[in-house]
């Protein structure tokens, strides 16, 4: 691979993964290498260690001169800061540096001052610099306080010295790959698109929409975007009509909390309104009296008990009105790696176009599509991915985007997503609220061709591992999470579980972005869980373990990856036709057809009913045994 224009790089990896040969074979034409060695040594009786540095010793030319600094962890930044211009110096490696700052014999030490004055003589370096560093952040969290130590520390300098280095290198088995600087991408250029009205939103443009804007600024309080509209994409001439809604069922009275209205706050302890306990159980048992030749609906009962539960029936009707929200808003940095830029934009316009999967499947399930803006969201692994302004802003739009759909007369909205970076977002959110470990949730990265992405796949785990070491020490509280983890489509997300909720109307959810709101609304209010039900996990860790954690069962395991929302409209027909033959199927007929009057009480009895011996045990005639033997006459028995 080619790393021209170089002075200071880094080259990091696993264990044995090659990454000191590779950084070896960078400096094998210089002139002279100085090799600077940073582990001490090990004891007699460590004899394995004393292997492995015999091994690099051995590996090393003759020519390269040997420095350590295992005696004094600063003497470090003081052997890289007075290098000359004509040198090369090879620094390997810095685990074994960081071993020996935290070294109780080194003890009290002001580390952070020291990892600083590395980073600074690293950026100031006057001579060719190679250091070479091992990556352990990708693994599981140590279970000692020792490891645990170690690896923060040690994640702390990587960071550091990649930043004050002129490129960055991750070797795995062998193989090297370039982070810094990142290497060129070739994408297609695409046709510009036709300017659109914008309005901003704390900084987020969003599509400015025609009509009146209904959400009044209240004191202290941003003014919401204007809602983007609603299309119901048009279903092929084949395709069957829609019958008309039928409004049993959704009679019961609502419940609204005018947020955008009346200035009140989203937060922690909303009492928002349950399902009914009763309708559920009532209409399962009502599915075992219908007259069907099989067993029954099996794990579609699921269905009937939830759908009666939140109309409040014990005989609910099939979803005839339905609007998928597709939340469109990117996650910047490692999060998106892997993503190809632009890609969830042109996505999000082919929606809005009638056009592409969500749009067909909605067509085919005549729903409606309402395409929504979400702030993009800045680099966890950096700093907060939203401001507390955003968040505040961003769960009061979705819970307008609900009842908007409500008065409009929606009885079951879909949660739908197609940014950048979403899956690592949610996993971030996923192991701050349940303590999940980011390789355990995050799927793997599959690229347009069909390949696995292990490159980025690490990118993404190594975004969310420094997102949860930056904000070990924040709190946990929802609105917090989604400041410092969730991005904006998953803050909208949530606004739309909480509106949903307070108007008694369920939510359909597939995907990562929906069950990351549905962790997050969970400490907003209990209650937002009940109201939501999800249709396939598609095989996603994130969606696997969240579920588990809200209680929420798949009903159906196709493992569909059809992208967030789509996976949810592929299912809605089956879910819809389980409805409708609960609703529409009669009772079983009783088999007991004999009628009681039809006896006659003066009938006589049969005469062959009287000859009938009697086989009754005689009763004794006195003390003692008896026998049902006949005894012989004269005697008695016994």
């Amino acid at each position: 691979m080619s790393l021209d224009g170089w002075n200071t790089l880094l080259v990091l990896g696993g264990i044995r993964s090659g990454k000191s040969e590779f950084a070896e074979a960078l400096v094998a034409d210089a002139v002279s290498v100085r090799y600077v060695a940073t582990a001490a040594g090990g004891g007699d009786d460590d004899a394995e260690w004393a292997a492995r540095i015999a091994a690099h010793r051995e590996r090393r030319p003759e020519t390269w001169s040997t420095e350590e600094t295992a005696d004094d962890p600063r003497r470090l930044a003081d052997v890289i800061a007075h290098a000359r211009p004509d040198e090369t110096l090879l620094v390997d490696d810095l685990g074994g540096w960081v071993t020996v700052l935290l070294d109780p014999a080194h003890q009290p030490a002001d580390d952070t001052v020291t990892v600083a004055e590395l980073a600074a003589a690293v950026r100031d370096c006057p001579a060719r610099l190679v250091l070479v560093s091992p990556e352990v952040g990708l693994s599981l969290v140590p279970t000692t306080p020792l490891g645990r130590a170690f690896t923060d520390a040690l994640g702390a300098v990587n960071r550091a010295v990649a930043d004050a280095c002129d490129a960055v290198v991750l070797v795995v088995a062998g193989q090297p790959v370039r982070l810094k600087p990142a290497a060129p991408e070739h994408a297609p250029t695409a046709e510009p698109s036709p300017e659109r009205s914008t309005a901003a939103v704390n900084g987020t443009a969003v599509p400015a929409q025609a009509g009146p804007n209904d959400a009044r600024p209240v004191d202290g309080v941003a003014a919401l975007p204007a809602s983007p509209p609603v299309t119901t994409p048009e279903a092929p001439a084949a395709s069957a009509p829609v019958p008309a809604a039928d409004d049993t069922g959704w009679t019961a009275p609502t419940m609204t909390l005018p947020v955008a209205d009346t200035g009140l706050v989203i937060q922690p302890g909303m009492e928002l309104p349950m399902p009914d306990d009763y309708a559920g159980p009532q209409a399962v048992e009502r599915l075992a009296t219908l007259d069907v030749p099989g067993t029954g609906l099996g794990v579609l009962e699921q269905v009937v008990s939830f759908a009666a539960a939140t109309q409040g029936t014990p005989t609910p009707a099939p979803w005839q009105s339905v609007r998928v929200l597709l939340l469109h808003g990117d996650h910047d940095g490692g999060s998106a790696a892997g993503a190809r830029a632009g890609e969830s934009a042109r996505r999000a316009e082919a929606a809005r176009a009638g056009q592409g999967v969500l749009a067909r499947l909605a067509a085919e399930s005549g729903a409606g599509l309402q395409v929504v803006e979400a702030p993009t969201a800045a680099a966890i692994e950096h700093g907060p991915a939203l401001t507390a302004e955003q968040v505040d802003a961003a769960l009061r739009y979705g819970w307008r985007l609900a009842e908007e759909a409500v008065d409009a007369g929606v009885q079951l909205l879909v949660v739908a997503a197609c940014g950048a970076g979403t899956e690592a977002a949610a996993a971030a959110v996923l192991a701050a609220t349940a303590g999940a470990e980011a390789p355990a949730v995050l799927g793997r990265v599959i690229t347009e061709n069909g390949e696995i992405d292990d490159v980025a796949w690490m990118a993404r785990c190594a975004a969310v591992r420094d997102a949860l070491h930056r904000t070990r020490r924040a709190s946990r509280d929802a609105k917090d999470v989604l400041a410092q983890l969730g991005g904006g489509d998953i803050a909208v997300a949530t606004g739309i579980l909480l509106g949903a909720t307070a108007r008694r109307t369920p939510v359909l959810l597939d995907g990562p972005v929906g069950v990351a709101a549905g962790l997050v609304s969970r400490d907003l209010a209990g209650q937002a869980r009940h109201w939501c039900m999800l249709a396939d996990h598609g095989g996603h860790p994130a969606v696997k373990l969240a579920s588990d954690v809200l209680g929420l069962s798949p009903l159906a395991q196709l493992r569909l990856d059809l992208g967030e929302g789509a996976n949810a409209l592929t299912v809605l027909p089956l879910l819809r036709s389980a409805l409708a033959l609960a609703a529409a199927l009669p009772p079983r007929p009783s088999h007991d057809t004999a009628d009681a009057g039809d006896v006659d009480a003066t009938d006589e009895p049969d005469p062959a009913e009287e000859d009938e011996p009697d086989f009754r045990e005689p009763e004794p005639a006195g003390p003692g045994p008896t026998s049902t033997e006949p005894a012989e006459q004269g005697t008695h028995a016994g």
